[in-house]
């Protein structure tokens, strides 16, 4: 009775997550399969699956759009940010960490606090802070918006993290005759590289995606314009033309979700080891 009670138990746990698993995945077949199809079948019944493959769409949305140009706009926006990023946090959670005076604790604490702050908050004064600058449709004034929007977060996972890294190291290095920065450098940072991947990933598939902060800062620098903002001139105020712009989606998603899918058992690893001291 017992055995066949476990069975049914495991049988209904079983089909539910079958269930589960497909209203997550309903949402890449519906990007998928209304990718290839025209406009009109898409609005006619936008959950059926192609007749014909309208590849086409895909070649369009690569000239329409400047794919390549697009494409490498994004890729040096996000790597110079990530690299910042993940250098700058790594170095202050260190300095918090190694150094808990009084005022690294302050400083740790405006960080964690700005974590709490909504974006839109601070659009307004944002725009005319680097627009004072002249940091505005500049490449070094974006990246420079994503590192101090993304180190909160990154020192907050870092400073968990070095708490784990045997200190006995660090001294033996520094009798040894190792500088300050010889010693985090050779000694700490490859220690780092689980929370170093995890915090790659967060940042990378955050400023890969992201929409809002691009049009704020690049604004009409056509020099700059990101995936997600080229996307979008596949909306006009009176036209919606999705056939292109769900193609443009997964051109614009495919490198990420394969970077993502590399990388992503790194991620609860970093985040447990970080979690071990509190």
């Amino acid at each position: 009775m017992h055995v066949s009670q476990y069975k049914s138990k495991t049988f209904a746990l079983e089909i539910v997550a079958i269930l589960l698993a497909l209203l997550f995945l309903a949402p890449f077949y519906l990007v998928l399969s209304n990718s290839v199809k025209t406009l009109k079948e898409i609005l006619l019944d936008a959950a059926s699956f192609p007749q014909v493959f309208h590849f086409s769409n895909y070649s369009d949305v690569w000239k329409m759009i400047d794919f390549p140009q697009a494409f490498w706009n994004s890729f040096q926006i996000t790597v110079l940010s990530v690299l910042l990023i993940v250098v700058f946090s790594s170095m202050a959670a260190y300095q918090i960490v190694r150094k808990p005076t009084k005022f690294n604790s302050f400083v740790f604490l405006l960080l964690i606090s700005a974590m709490i702050i909504p974006f839109q908050s601070l659009m307004l004064q944002l725009v005319r802070v680097t627009s004072m600058l002249e940091l505005r449709g500049e490449l070094y004034g974006i990246v420079a918006c994503y590192l101090g929007f993304g180190m909160p977060l990154s020192v907050f996972l870092f400073h968990g993290f070095i708490k784990t890294v045997p200190y006995e190291l660090e001294e033996a290095a520094r009798v040894d005759g190792t500088g300050p920065f010889g010693v985090f450098f050779r000694i700490v940072f490859p220690l780092l590289m689980p929370i170093i991947v995890t915090v790659v990933i967060l940042n990378t598939l955050w400023i890969w995606n992201d929409y809002l902060l691009p049009v704020l800062i690049i604004g009409g620098n056509k020099d700059l314009t990101t995936l997600p903002v080229a996307v979008t001139k596949f909306f006009g105020q009176y036209t919606k033309k999705w056939d292109l712009a769900l193609a443009g989606l997964v051109m614009a998603i495919v490198p990420v979700l394969l970077f993502f899918l590399s990388l992503q058992k790194y991620i609860v690893e970093g985040v447990t080891a970080g979690s071990v001291k509190g």
